[in-house]
């Protein structure tokens, strides 16, 4: 059977993509990292492929804030024209209408945070409804820590996950923060909050557990379809039992592998 393929697009300063291609490939799919040059000169087009993932790392150097200037390019073809005053967004209509054939598409850190911006999370396309901020604690997080997965939850990405995921984050701005109370209570009540933090036993906490800071433990959002997801931890990062840090100690469990191939199972299907 042929494995579907998977675009996992990088940028000047994207430094997770080989993780991310890894973690596709032991899922059953066929990564193939891609600049988003390829994308804008048609060098690559991305209705040839089946999923797209935005990996970790700091986009451009963070500059204008993370995730923010690969936000920009996710909507305007820098080398577009000017047309009645406005930069074509070629780019930008490729990528919306990858997102509402269905296909899955994840961003992982780096890429969590040029979904948000770009609009494409938590949604509706175009409208950027939250931010994610400068973490509560003021300096960088490196640490491993406990996500909760909402079985209510449409994500097709943690479709069938019971236990709890264990994954490191590696961020200095994390803290996700919807643009108001009433954005927050929609998300709430449409399970468009696949993954929050918790403790080892299950339950949500504040710092350390919740590394960040992020309005109501929120550690990944989706579209309301489920199959946009985004998230600041980095589950590519915990897909070989090898992986889990006191491995050496017996310690195992917290896999995040199954996320991946939901998506490649999923991805599948628009063969």
């Amino acid at each position: 059977m042929t494995k579907p393929r998977v675009l996992i697009l990088i940028a000047s300063g994207t430094n997770r993509d080989r993780d991310a291609a890894v973690a596709i490939e032991m899922a059953g799919g066929a990564a193939e990292v891609v600049h988003i040059n390829q994308l804008r000169s048609r060098e690559r087009r991305l209705d040839d492929y089946q999923m797209l993932l935005l990996p970790g790392g700091f986009s451009y150097g963070d500059d204008l804030g993370a995730g923010r200037i690969l936000a920009t390019d996710l909507l305007y073809s820098l080398g577009g024209r000017i047309r009645a005053g406005e930069v074509t967004r070629q780019l930008g209509d490729d990528v919306g209408r990858f997102a509402e054939s269905g296909k899955p598409v994840m961003g992982i850190c780096n890429g969590f945070q040029a979904l948000v911006k770009a609009g494409f999370l938590p949604g509706p396309t175009g409208q950027q409804r939250a931010t994610l901020a400068t973490n509560a604690s003021n300096h960088f997080e490196c640490r491993w820590v406990y996500l909760k997965v909402d079985h209510e939850s449409s994500c097709l990405f943690t479709k069938g996950i019971e236990s709890l995921l264990y994954c490191p984050v590696a961020h200095g701005e994390g803290r996700l923060v919807p643009e108001s109370d009433s954005v927050l209570l929609s998300l709430q009540q449409g399970r468009q909050l696949p993954v929050t933090y918790v403790d080892e036993r299950g339950q949500p906490k504040g710092y350390p557990a919740n590394p960040n800071g992020s309005v109501a433990n929120i550690a990944g959002v989706c579209n309301k379809a489920g199959n946009i997801f985004g998230l600041m931890p980095h589950p590519e990062d915990h897909i070989f039992l090898q992986q889990h840090p006191r491995w050496s100690r017996g310690e195992t469990g917290g896999c995040s592998l199954p996320v991946f191939a939901n998506a490649v199972r999923y991805a599948a299907r628009s063969f």
